[in-house]
């Protein structure tokens, strides 16, 4: 299943995701994000289960259990210029969006912001095609929600 989601993500002009992948391949960055710093702490596994589950209206089960599968995928995937460039292609702007907001609550989940994850975030953003402003609004949502 992972190789061949891999294959179809990392296609020379892939084609839209079905719901299910762009829900795969986004939850797979929010690994990559978390496992940035070397460290994949229970509380970011744990933030990623709660953004899942609130994003897709899925159960807590069912989020861990895409959190797992895209564990998968995220050790499988290129490297994250491909990788990004896929799921830029294939998804809406406003899902980017999203997304973005969602990359900050996992680099936020410990309370700080490490080097490495906030480096990475700042990468991505614009390899998902997010305006800097975007992004950075889309930290401020977040950080105002945790307070």
């Amino acid at each position: 299943m992972i190789a061949e989601f891999i294959k179809r993500l990392t296609a020379p002009d892939p084609a839209p995701f079905a719901d299910a992948d762009a829900r795969l391949a986004l939850a797979a960055l929010l690994v990559r994000i978390a496992r940035a710093d070397g460290v994949y702490a229970p509380e970011e596994r744990g933030r990623i289960d709660r953004v899942l589950a609130a994003r897709y209206g899925l159960a807590s089960g069912d989020a861990a259990e895409l959190r797992a599968q895209a564990e998968g995928v995220e050790a499988e995937a290129p490297d994250t210029v491909r990788f990004t460039r896929a799921i830029k292609d294939a998804v809406s702007y406003e899902e980017r969006l999203q997304v973005i907001e969602a990359l900050w609550e996992i680099v936020l989940a410990d309370g700080t912001r490490d080097d490495e994850e906030d480096a990475l975030l700042r990468m991505l953003a614009p390899m998902l095609g997010v305006s800097d402003r975007d992004s950075n609004l889309a930290r401020q949502s977040v950080e105002k929600r945790r307070q």
